[in-house]
């Protein structure tokens, strides 16, 4: 018999949602405007928290679309965004900050206070989606 209300019946995103719906810090708000910056470039991004653990039982925000797009990760100074496939992305507007060394990933990391350039960001999720499917 399922219980109704039972954390097992939420859906992801209603347990991620009723998380953002909790006060937070600078890292929470940023992270909360990052999503909604990716629900823009992509309505058909799918949310998901994936690798739980012990230290972080919330898990990691996971956004996909034919593969992964990018996480989103809060640190004690930055909220990482940081693009699977990001070394084969066009970066024209230099956002990638972080991770530069690797050959597949690259990320931003954002700091407090950061004005954010939505609209190339916008583009770099595009891009990823694009990449993705056209590997699909």
């Amino acid at each position: 018999m399922k219980k109704s209300g039972s954390r097992k019946a939420e859906s992801a995103s209603q347990r991620i949602e009723a998380k953002n719906q909790q006060p937070g810090d600078w890292r929470e708000d940023m992270l909360s405007h990052l999503r909604a910056l990716i629900e823009q470039a992509d309505p058909d991004a799918v949310e998901e928290r994936k690798w739980k653990k012990p230290s972080k039982p919330e898990g990691t925000p996971v956004w996909s679309h034919n593969g992964i797009i990018c996480t989103g990760e809060t640190y004690k100074s930055v909220v990482k965004l940081t693009f699977a496939k990001g070394a084969l992305l066009e970066d024209p507007a230099v956002l990638f900050n972080s991770s530069l060394e690797g050959n597949v990933r690259r990320a931003i990391d954002f700091s407090e206070g950061d004005r954010l350039n939505e609209k190339a960001l916008k583009a770099l999720i595009r891009a990823a989606v694009a990449l993705n499917e056209s590997s699909a």
